[in-house]
């Protein structure tokens, strides 16, 4: 078999289970476990999937560009939004990154709520501006023109001034080994900073970001308190973060 059809089965491979392992693919493909770990190395570097040791996993299939997130599984965040809203209560502080479900959940915020949200988020500032009782405290810095919003020094220290009673961290990519990564270097480093000052880290994310990884880790998987999902909390992908007591919803 060329380098070429083992490659192509090697991804056909990871589509369908979002994982490989070396041991397994010598025995499928009839090679060494060198010559599988090459392929991987030349995939990974293409951006086709993420070498990890022993094997890989999925990348996320989530867009990089804020545009193209924001018309990404629409109805799947409007189901995470909702679940989301029952841990908003009047007088939190409530932080907010500048992921696509979390200008879901902001965009749902009952009208009545007494909040402060803070976040360096254009689109959830804008979406909030006629919100007539939460107060929103704007971190600026740097504008991210990929993420819309602000990234640098800046916008860290400030978060590093700010003890939210929660942090809404939209998902790219959580593996229950590798922990929660994105695809962008600078957004990594906001989202870093605001997991280790946040009372509680909520994780939104649907379940196709479940078991991938991107090149910049944000946090291990113990810094995330629960995650709320789009699908079934029993499902079986989801056990794994259960079992090391992370609650699902």
């Amino acid at each position: 078999m060329i380098k070429a059809e083992r490659q192509q089965q090697i991804i056909a491979h990871i589509n369908k289970d979002h994982k490989v392992l070396l041991g397994d693919l010598s025995v499928l493909l009839n090679v060494s476990e060198d010559t599988v770990r090459r392929d991987i190395k030349e995939l990974s570097d293409q951006g086709l999937l993420k070498a990890v040791r022993g094997g890989a996993i999925l990348n996320s299939p989530v867009p990089l560009h804020f545009r193209d997130r924001e018309h990404y599984d629409v109805s799947h965040k409007k189901i995470i939004a909702e679940k989301a809203l029952n841990y908003i209560k009047d007088g939190q502080v409530i932080l907010f990154d500048a992921g696509t479900s979390a200008l879901a959940v902001a965009s749902h915020i009952p009208r009545e709520r007494r909040i402060t949200v803070v976040t360096n988020s254009f689109p959830i500032a804008t979406v909030l501006e006629d919100h007539p009782n939460a107060e929103v405290l704007f971190i600026g810095g740097r504008l991210n023109k990929t993420a819309f919003s602000t990234s640098g020094h800046e916008v860290i220290q400030t978060l590093s001034t700010i003890r939210p009673d929660i942090c809404f961290l939209g998902i790219c990519s959580i593996d229950i080994n590798l922990g929660v990564t994105g695809k962008d270097y600078e957004d990594a480093q906001v989202k870093r900073k605001m997991v280790e000052n946040a009372r509680q880290v909520i994780a939104l994310s649907t379940l196709e970001k479940i078991g991938t990884a991107e090149h910049y880790h944000i946090c291990s998987i113990d810094s995330i308190d629960t995650i709320i999902t789009d699908t079934d909390p029993n499902h079986e992908e989801l056990v794994p973060f259960t079992e090391i007591g992370i609650k699902i919803i």
